[in-house]
Parts: structure tokens; sequence; C-alpha cells
């Protein structure tokens, strides 16, 4: 059985081969992406056995994708193929320069989007340490948001710890009002909330450190960990906030998927009972891997990969 639990929408992920506009290439190269199979991902490749929840379409990329999380050492017990609705489509242009690739997305009405309650009632958490969620799949349709809070409540209920990142995709909700309630809402409910600074603009409405720190433990969140890209992090518990600061590159590749590799190194080195300082500072260095790579989780590093990095930076 896994010792961690995510649930998410993988979808297939076509990437240019070549620069330019995405109107203009010829040739792309078919990966998977989704924020939450990068983490799992991540994961699998520190040892962490994952198990994955979602519905697939019942066509060639799903098909393709529950191959590829095979591969990756992720459970796929609790992958639905559906007979109706497809699996979401994604695209990205391939970006060298550090920018931020052009990456539209194919999702609406697509299998994940039509997960239900049910569906996750029906999931053992007999031996889970770790249940990982994000502010997608309840952006994705009502069913999908009652099955996020769903499994966040039948986490607390065994008293597992939930580990939140808001992952914010403003195109894929009805309104801002409705999803900044939402994800606040969840990240009441969670242990661990990872926002981003530019993130809290938008969810509360500040940038501001210890106004972001004291919004959220009013809430009643016991730990939130304030991503701030390169200068690296904050952690706010209790009365307390202390800097972990970030790792300096070479050269930013390909901004996509540093965040999800943040999530990595914070639930990896709490499944590994490392102090929490300890947890941001390997969040920061997966991160920093994560941007000197193309493509959303190829630069997520295995156990030596990550210890080479932090013997050579730290």
């Amino acid at each position: 059985m896994a010792n961690v639990i995510l649930f998410g929408e993988p979808m297939a992920l076509l990437i240019a081969d070549t620069e330019g506009s995405l109107e203009d290439i010829e040739h792309f190269t078919r990966k998977m992406s989704g924020a939450e199979v990068n983490v799992s991902i991540g994961l699998s490749r520190l040892g962490h056995h994952v198990e994955y929840i979602t519905r697939l379409g019942d066509d060639p990329f799903g098909h393709y994708i529950k191959k590829a999380l095979v591969k990756d050492h992720i459970g796929t017990e609790y992958i639905t193929l559906d007979p109706v609705y497809r699996t979401g489509i994604q695209l990205k242009n391939r970006v060298t320069d550090g920018s931020d690739p052009q990456a539209p997305y194919y999702r609406k009405g697509s299998a994940a989007s039509h997960i239900t309650v049910s569906e996750i009632n029906q999931i053992d958490l007999s031996d889970v340490q770790l249940v990982h969620v994000t502010g997608i799949p309840p952006a994705l349709s009502q069913s999908a948001r009652e099955a996020t809070f769903r499994l966040v409540e039948r986490a607390k209920e065994n008293h597992i710890l939930v580990t939140f990142d808001p992952n914010l995709r403003p195109a894929l909700w009805e309104n801002q009002q409705t999803m900044c309630e939402v994800i606040n809402r969840l990240a009441s409910m969670c242990d661990i909330f990872l926002p981003g600074v530019h993130e809290c603009e938008i969810l509360m409405g500040s940038s501001n450190i210890e106004k972001i720190a004291l919004y959220y433990r009013n809430l009643g969140v016991p730990i939130t960990i304030i991503k701030d890209g390169a200068k690296g992090a904050y952690v706010a518990k209790k009365d307390s906030i202390y800097h972990v600061p970030g790792f300096k590159v070479n050269r930013i590749v390909d901004t996509v998927g540093a965040g999800d590799g943040f999530a990595v190194g914070i639930l990896s080195g709490i499944l590994e009972n490392l102090n929490l300082k300890d947890c941001v500072t390997r969040a920061n260095a997966i991160g920093a891997i994560q941007v000197m790579h193309v493509s959303d989780n190829e630069g997520l590093p295995t156990k030596i990969q990550l210890q080479k990095f932090l013997q050579e930076n730290l």
C-alpha cells in the first residue's frame, strides 16, 4: 500500500521540438504533465510509494499516461478509465532563455473533471501517511471540487497529515471570488499550506510575509510555507517566521514545475522525518534543479542527484 496519496489530473503534454510560436511548430515530443503528476514522479524517484487518484479517458492518451505512471513506479489502483469523456491535453512551446513558456491546455469536460465523491470513498487509507492535494481538481468541476473536500475530510478523520498547494489556475474557475473562497477554505482544513507570494496577493490581498502568516494562522493553518522564487521560502508556524534561502542556478531553462519540485522536497522530507528547516532547504534545492531542465518533471532528481547538488551548493 502507498504511503502517499495524490489526487489530480494528468494530461498528455506535447512539447515543441524547436523554438517558435506554437502555431508554427510541426513536430512535438509527447510527455505528460499535471502538477500532481510532477509531485508523484519526484516522490517516486526519491523512493516513496505513491498512489494516484484520477480519471483518464479510455483513449490512446489515457492509456499512454497510465503506462507512463507505472513506468515511474506510481500506483494506478485508483485510476478509472472513462469510456465517454477524454483525457486532457496540453501544449508547450520550447524556451531556452528562462522565460515562462506558452502552455495552453484543452481539458474542459475531461474525464478527470467527472470524478466523484463515491470514488474517493472507496480508497483504502489504512497505511497512508500523507495526502497531498492542490487547487486544480476543485477548479475542474463541482463534482471534482466535492471529491477534493471529501478526500481531505477522510484524511483528517483518519489522522493523516494533509499538505495543500494552491496551484492557482484562474482560467479554470468560474470567477476569482469563488476561487479564493474555495482555496482558503481548503487551506483552513490542512496541516501544511504551500502558497507562493504572488498567489497570496490574489488569495488574501497582500505580499507581505507577516500579513500572510497572520492571515493563515487566523484561519487555523498550523504551518504555512510561503514560496518566494529564487529568494527561497518563509516558514510561518505558531508565532514565529523564519527564512530559508534559495539556491543560485547557472541558467534558468524552464520555470514550469519548479513549485511542484518544491512540494516534492517538503513531502519527502516529512516522510523521512527531517526537521522542517531541512525540508524547506531540500524543497528549494529541488526547485532549483528543476528550472535548469526542459519539461515539467524530467529534471526531478534521484536521491543521489539530490545529495550531490546539496553537497556542491550548501
